[in-house]
């Protein structure tokens, strides 16, 4: 398996989709690198040379933030959110959404599985029918 940021890419796929297994490498950004490099899109990623392999990683290396560059930027911001207490932050720290999506109904993904409350199930004096 080619290596590439610290990451092993699939050689059985193309490398226009390998590459994109790299965190923060996505499908704009791997046709560009593709581009730049005269790559073929189309070709294997074990069949590439080993001349081709090292420019793609001489590229990523100088000119894009990857992999824990990327995660531990994305992470200080987040806690730049919170300690400055804008609502964006307040929404991270609560676990809710942040982007403006409902939370009446929705997002279980953020705020985790159902949590039973009392009273919560039939209306008072409704009669079973």
């Amino acid at each position: 398996m080619p290596r590439i940021a610290g990451v092993d890419i699939p050689k059985d796929k193309m490398i226009l989709y390998s590459i994109q297994y790299i965190y923060g490498i996505g499908p704009t950004t791997a046709h560009k690198i593709l581009d730049r490099l005269n790559i073929e899109p189309t070709v294997k990623a074990d069949s590439l040379t080993e001349g081709e392999l090292t420019k793609i990683r001489d590229l990523i290396d100088k000119e894009y933030n990857v992999e824990g560059e990327l995660r531990k930027e994305v992470s200080l911001n987040i806690k730049r959110l919170m300690e400055i207490g804008s609502y964006r932050g307040i929404r991270h720290r609560r676990n809710l959404p942040v982007r403006g999506q409902r939370t009446r109904t929705n997002a279980r993904i953020r705020r985790g599985p159902k949590k039973t409350v009392a009273g919560r199930g039939k209306k008072r004096g409704a009669t079973k029918k």
